[in-house]
């Protein structure tokens, strides 16, 4: 019976989780150092004393920003749940295969929609992108709740 004593170094499964988890986690990260550098190479900044001290101005709206802060937000609302998710159901004890390849789907549907929304690639690639990555957590929700019941 699998438990959270298998969250290990030696479950390499969990060592996949691990991995994968810190690709997102950076990901995620680098997308604020994006819309700083979106802001900064525009001259568009959220607060008056950056717009004063960049020789900039406050603006809310510019295109290149929300984009990218659009993009961000939606890996804070995808990626967390998925990183809080994923140890759970890997606790379920999953047939290793299922879930490496559940782990992997996901952070390459991330990666991948993260670079269809930036570079502004006509849908319905992103929604795809979102659909993979969204199914992949259900499919885990799932399994969890099956295996409490």
């Amino acid at each position: 019976m699998a438990g959270l004593g298998d969250l290990n170094m030696a479950n390499p499964v969990f060592v996949t989780y691990l991995f994968y988890a810190a690709v997102l986690g950076l990901k995620t990260l680098f997308m604020s150092l994006f819309t700083v550098r979106h802001r900064m190479g525009n001259k568009v900044f959220a607060n008056p004393e950056d717009a004063k001290g960049l020789q900039g101005k406050v603006k809310f709206d510019h295109p290149d920003v929300e984009r990218v802060r659009r993009a961000h937000l939606n890996d804070l609302e995808n990626v967390l749940p998925f990183l809080i998710l994923c140890p759970l159901y890997l606790a379920t004890g999953p047939a290793a295969a299922t879930a490496t390849t559940l782990i992997r789907v996901f952070a390459a549907a991330r990666l991948l929609h993260t670079v269809v929304y930036l570079n502004v690639v006509p849908q319905p690639s992103r929604a795809l992108c979102f659909m993979v990555g969204m199914g992949v957590t259900v499919y885990m929700c799932v399994q969890i709740l099956l295996a409490t019941m």
